[in-house]
């Protein structure tokens, strides 16, 4: 596919754009580009430009605002010592993406047409690149439906789009640890889209998440639909559990958890330690029993984001328990450290992970 270059016409300037690089937030600022790909069913994929920054045109009945036909994906580039940019494991974001649109009913984007509209976003704004310790350039992929009609069925016109966006810390409470809120409410169920990455996932966790940070807390915790005691996930973060034996438990995906990419780099990464990892049910209680017993020694949450974070504190309406002494384990550290530094390029990288763009 072919992309049309439309260069914005007033882009940042370059003392501008290091000041926003000094500090960059998460998810405030956006780079002087975006890219835009059409869909229809007569065409398919055409239409694909890269051109400035600018609001999106969308008619009142267009299909994503009454029936959320909307999918997304989370990736980031990253600058290495030689002043390349590369990504980490893109290819797994594309396909998660095409499984979202699956169970959504949207088309699926070719791997590498979504490869390539990062390729074309970097090539003119890989100066939006920053190069400070856990800083990094954020992209967010998604796809919108934007037919206009008002009858419930899947559409017959859709829109990609590629932004931008420069990262730092994604956690803002400066802890050593995240202390995470047991919510009362259900992300998800079996047969749902609990394994989609879709915004109404996002939406339904609001409420719950506004009550943890309400309480003091980083982050919610969901528990299963059907029992209410099975461990599932976190608002945005997949969940592990290590034991002073050596083993390390995370829940089953089982259709109803996001699979993770950085969930999945890390079961490989413990494996290659000589860790026993394994996929299954962990409920609450157990968690708690395990915690203050001694038996388990640290908990981590991960995710694109905000990569590695250890848990510290857990709460809920039955009262709360503390992990370890409550700040970063000895595992937590070694496989951040260790997963981070074969995205920045100051590791090998054994097992092809990384995509070098420049």
């Amino acid at each position: 596919m072919e992309f049309v270059a439309s260069p914005h016409p007033s882009p940042t300037s370059d003392e501008a754009r290091q000041q926003e690089l000094a500090n960059p937030g998460f998810g405030s600022r956006f780079t002087d580009h975006m890219v835009t790909i059409e869909w229809d069913e007569e065409r398919g994929w055409h239409d694909a430009v890269v051109g400035p920054y600018q609001g999106i045109t969308l008619d009142p009945s267009a299909a994503v605002l009454h029936y959320a036909q909307e999918i997304f994906e989370g990736l980031k580039a990253y600058r290495h010592p030689d002043g390349a940019i590369a990504l980490f494991r893109p290819e797994q974001n594309a396909r998660r993406l095409n499984a979202s649109a699956d169970r959504l009913a949207m088309p699926q984007l070719p791997e590498e047409v979504f490869l390539d509209s990062i390729r074309q976003l970097i090539a003119v704004d890989g100066d939006w690149v920053p190069s400070a310790a856990g800083s990094s350039l954020y992209l967010r992929p998604f796809m919108i439906a934007t037919e206009a009609f008002l009858g419930v069925r899947p559409a017959k016109k859709y829109k990609f789009v590629l932004i931008a966006s420069p990262a730092g810390n994604y956690f803002k409470s400066g802890a050593p640890a995240v202390s995470i809120w047991i919510s009362d409410y259900t992300r998800a169920a079996p047969g749902g889209t609990g394994a989609a990455k879709c915004g109404g996932n996002y939406a339904a966790s609001l409420v719950p998440t506004k009550e943890a940070f309400e309480r003091g807390h980083d982050q919610v915790l969901f528990l299963d639909a059907a029992e209410h005691k099975w461990i599932e996930e976190l608002g945005g973060m997949n969940l592990f559990f290590a034991f002073e034996d050596g083993s390390v438990i995370t829940p089953p995906l089982a259709g109803t958890i996001l699979p993770g990419i950085t969930r999945d780099s890390l079961i490989t990464l413990m494996r290659e330690e000589g860790l026993d990892v394994r996929e299954e049910p962990y409920s609450i209680d157990q968690w708690q029993a395990d915690a203050e017993s001694g038996k388990l020694i640290e908990a981590y949450a991960c995710g694109t984001a905000a990569v590695v974070t250890p848990v510290g504190k857990v709460e809920g309406r039955k009262g709360g328990f503390t992990i370890g002494s409550g700040g970063p384990g000895q595992l937590t550290a070694k496989l951040r450290d260790r997963l981070v530094a074969i995205q920045r390029g100051t590791a090998e990288d054994t097992h092809g992970w990384v995509t070098r763009l420049t």
